[in-house]
């Protein structure tokens, strides 16, 4: 055979196989999400894009079953071309589900063939947590500035533990590092992408936004310290082993991700795990300082008051989402988000009892010097 027709027949069987694949055997439903309330319908649209020759069934189903009622069940494709059916949707219970096919012919491709569904049992409270949602932000948001004000106001930064705020700024920075990544980066995004095909991107506008703003808020706070008396306060050698233990962590997550053996977003992940342990200690130091003074001056109780409220907003949007989405799995099942914000309100008891009731009105016994620094507990 002359070699021109080989290669005419070789390029005709490509494209043939291209075509087939890509172009002439795609299911595809639109829109990927929908929400609907209790016992209320609603639909969408599975569109087979292309030349099909076959008569295979495609199966429509809900990975909870309970969940939802689908109208009809399956359809036949009976060499349909570029063909959308309409599937309704009812609400039987509260929850969260996917919509996925099941198709007999395995030359379908069923990829991008998913619905995500959320049932939910008011609109009411979708409203009510949403505005629990912002006041919370801007509690956190407002937190770093009454401790700034007290700084300047006594023009001293005695009584703030610095170990505290060395952990308070590496954990906003890592987590400014997770969000801006996955927010801004497309590469990185498209890792999430790839791991994650069905998932939405965890980090919002507003993530990004509290993360960056921390940072700086923490930043001016530290520069009060180089600016206002501070006795002979300093950074414990407890606190300066974890964060060089943090540290090496870090690096080596980088240069794996650097060389390949890891992608970046495992770094970033790991930015996020530091972060939620550093949420978990960095309030022990402040604690034991409060405690071996005797004395909370120098330590804002304005800054607890704007924690306390957003930590207890916090976990109470999720309790309403719990219950309006029945999802009580995303708090007790996975307790870390929960866990935390819990931790951060037993933490703020704490300093409300040491302020309000221990040490209410009482001056530290002696100002912090080199003789009487107290060493942080280790809390690790």
């Amino acid at each position: 055979m002359d070699l021109k027709i080989r290669l005419l027949l070789l390029k005709f069987i490509i494209v043939f196989v291209s075509a087939k694949v890509n172009g002439h055997t795609l299911l595809q439903t639109y829109p990927k999400d929908i929400t609907l309330l209790l016992g209320t319908n609603t639909s969408f649209e599975l569109t087979l894009n292309g030349h099909n020759e076959s008569s295979a069934k495609v199966f429509i189903f809900s990975e909870h079953e309970d969940i939802l009622k689908l109208d009809p069940p399956y359809v036949s494709l009976d060499g349909w071309e570029n063909h959308t059916w309409t599937i309704y949707v009812n609400g039987l219970n509260p929850g969260l589900t996917e919509i996925d096919v099941n198709v007999t012919d395995a030359d379908i491709d069923t990829t991008q063939a998913f619905v995500r569904v959320t049932v939910q049992h008011s609109d009411v409270l979708v409203i009510i947590s949403q505005v629990v949602g912002w006041v919370y932000f801007v509690a956190w948001s407002v937190s770093f500035y009454p401790q700034v004000f007290i700084n300047w106001k006594r023009k001293s930064v005695v009584g703030l533990n610095f170990d505290f705020l060395s952990f308070n700024i590496l954990g906003f920075l890592l987590y400014a590092v997770f969000n801006c990544g996955l927010y801004f980066i497309p590469y990185i995004e498209t890792e999430y992408e790839e791991r994650y095909p069905r998932g939405l991107n965890p980090v919002l506008l507003n993530d990004v936004f509290f993360s960056c703003h921390a940072v700086f808020a923490t930043a001016i706070t530290i520069t009060q310290c180089f600016i206002y008396e501070r006795g002979n306060q300093k950074i414990s050698l407890t606190a300066k082993g974890i964060l060089g233990i943090f540290g090496l962590v870090l690096l080596t997550m980088a240069i794996l991700s650097g060389v390949n053996v890891l992608h970046w977003l495992d770094f970033l992940y790991a930015c996020s795990y530091i972060k939620l342990t550093i949420t978990l200690i960095k309030y022990v130091p402040q604690a034991y300082m409060n405690y071996v003074r005797k004395s909370t001056e120098g330590w804002s109780i304005g800054n607890i008051f704007c924690d306390f409220t957003g930590g207890t907003l916090s976990m109470l949007q999720m309790i309403l989402n719990g219950y309006n989405y029945d999802d009580w799995v995303s708090i007790f099942g996975d307790p870390t988000k929960f866990g935390l914000g819990l931790f951060s309100v037993l933490f703020d008891f704490v300093f409300f009892i040491q302020h309000y009731v221990f040490y209410r009105n009482n001056e530290p016994y002696s100002e912090l010097d080199g003789s009487n620094q107290p060493e942080a507990p280790t809390v690790c």
